[in-house]
């Protein structure tokens, strides 16, 4: 099919290329053009249904109406989930999204935000891998809009839009521990990400308080390791600690690879141990008994990221930098 340009629409509407170009830029009445032909213009140009060059834009404006959007893995359902609320959002206001995978690689994160740089996105928005710190402080001293999800550096002034991850644990174990459960377990990694550490300071106060708090219940597993190694991990932890009868994972790709190891250790849920997990996955709805999730806000998170990005992108000088907290919500189901 050929491409419309604005000169068919000057043919079509039997004007001048110029008075076109002036009306499909919004500079129609400023030119002195009639409210007639400003409507019979943009009436020829819907149907030949014509879309402007993006890149001709681009120069024209400086604006590409594009959002990058970088998370740690599309793949999983988290992220694929708040990838398409935000491109839903992005949609509503006529941006586009370009969103990318770092694998929780900073080198890759680094690669993808010059990419990013060099198709002159208008905004940011992304979850940060563990060494991105100065990736993100140079996207603000070029006064690139920029919104953290998920995760965030503490002492950065650049708005963020994350779950309260302290909170949620810390009810989640509580809520544990008003059904009768008294040696609790925490599965988390080595990642150090702020995230992490909140969540398992949430599981470690809840049970300080009720003083039934045991440091050989917390299993750090390696943050890169493969499944295999994280099922063995798990299964050796569980051999160890026989007690334990209850268990938080603090993600989901944890909670499902429990699941892997408690199959094969033969150990029923929740007749052996109980089950939370961190980040609802159509696996827990559908497992055996169904498992138990701190479901995060995914809606409120993508909504509230594509505002704070607005309001830089309308005025960068003039926007305030915002931390917003969204609560989680306990999901109960059967495996507790």
């Amino acid at each position: 099919m050929k491409k419309i340009t604005i000169k068919d629409i000057a043919t079509e509407a039997e004007v001048s290329i110029s008075t076109v170009s002036f009306v499909i830029n919004g500079k129609g009445e400023k030119m002195g053009i009639s409210a007639a032909v400003i409507k019979k213009v943009q009436d020829v140009a819907e149907k030949l249904n014509y879309r402007p060059s993006m890149i001709a834009t681009s120069l024209r404006t400086g604006k590409t109406r594009s959002i990058g959007l970088i998370v740690e893995d599309i793949s999983n359902q988290f992220f694929s989930d708040l990838a398409r609320v935000i491109e839903d959002e992005a949609k509503n206001i006529d941006y586009r999204v370009f969103y990318c995978s770092t694998g929780d690689d900073d080198e890759r994160s680094e690669e993808l935000i010059n990419s990013l740089l060099q198709a002159n996105v208008d905004g940011f928005i992304i979850t940060p891998t563990q060494n991105l710190e100065e990736k993100i402080d140079l996207l603000l001293k070029l006064k690139k809009p920029v919104v953290l999800v998920d995760r965030y550096f503490p002492g950065q002034r650049v708005s963020h839009v994350v779950m309260d991850n302290y909170e949620a644990a810390n009810s989640a174990t509580k809520f544990l521990i008003s059904k009768g459960f008294k040696n609790i377990a925490v599965v988390n990694n080595t990642s150090e990400m702020v995230q992490m550490k909140l969540r398992e300071d949430g599981y470690r106060d809840a049970l300080k308080e009720a003083g039934i708090y045991d440091q050989s219940l917390v299993l750090h597993m390696e943050y890169h390791s493969n499944e295999e190694a994280r099922i063995a991990s798990i299964v050796n932890f569980v051999k160890k600690n026989t007690q334990i009868d209850a268990v938080l994972f603090l993600t989901n790709y944890m909670g499902l690879t429990g699941l892997q190891a408690f199959k094969d250790m033969g150990i029923k849920i929740p007749q052996d141990i109980a089950v939370i997990s961190f980040d609802d996955h159509d696996s827990f709805k559908l497992h055996t008994p169904t498992i138990t999730v701190i479901a995060q806000p995914i809606e409120d998170i993508a909504i509230k990221s594509i505002q704070l990005l607005m309001s830089q992108m309308t005025d960068m000088e003039a926007f305030d930098v915002e931390k917003s907290l969204k609560k989680g919500r306990l999901i109960v189901r059967e495996s507790v």
